[in-house]
């Protein structure tokens, strides 16, 4: 199954992600990880990426979709994945569609997991206590949340558009959000990896 998830910040998306790939048997591909694996990584991709991110600068669409394309041509890619972080961009979305047809392949779909704006940043609030992080105020958080809501909902549409959105209410216990997510997908909910 070749699954992509989008979801604002403090809905769980992350952890969705490792559980939805764990029980369905796939890799998750997450651009953060990736760039986040990059500060040790000694290539000269890596090193042209430390220098963007340290530049305080965002790395480009180009560069992305590089990355992301050495990582679909893995060999524990070639049986399905879950895509989380990209595509960020209607660019990065033609630039995967292309990938993937070059395969003979596409997306099965997209989760979108669906979550109250106040519940977010209450959430996130929370977490910045918890986890100490100072910068994570509610305006920052409702800044966050109004770039994401711009950036994807025209993705959004795209897969909606295409009938592969399932949207999913991403609220409430993560073992319930994960069955509403199996269900969408008409996946098992009690099958292991």
């Amino acid at each position: 199954m070749r699954l992509l998830i989008v979801g604002p910040p403090g809905a769980g998306k992350g952890t969705q992600a490792t559980l939805i790939a764990e029980r369905i048997g796939i890799s998750v591909i997450s651009t953060g990880d990736m760039f986040r694996a990059m500060k040790t990584a000694d290539t000269p991709l890596a090193r042209q990426v430390r220098e963007i991110m340290a530049s305080g600068g965002y790395v480009s669409d180009e560069i992305t979709n590089r990355i992301v394309a050495d990582r679909l041509a893995e060999p524990d890619c070639a049986d399905g994945f879950l895509l989380d972080g990209y595509p960020r961009t209607a660019g990065q979305v033609a630039t995967l569609d292309a990938l993937l047809a070059e395969s003979g392949t596409g997306l099965d779909a997209v989760v979108s997991l669906v979550a109250d704006t106040e519940e977010v940043v209450s959430r996130l609030l929370k977490r910045a206590e918890i986890e100490g992080r100072a910068d994570d105020k509610a305006e920052t958080i409702r800044v966050r949340l109004r770039t994401y809501a711009e950036q994807t909902e025209p993705l959004i549409a795209i897969y909606r558009d295409r009938g592969l959105l399932r949207e999913v209410d991403g609220l409430g216990p993560v073992d319930e959000v994960l069955g509403r997510v199996l269900s969408a997908l008409g996946a098992p909910a009690d099958r292991a990896g």
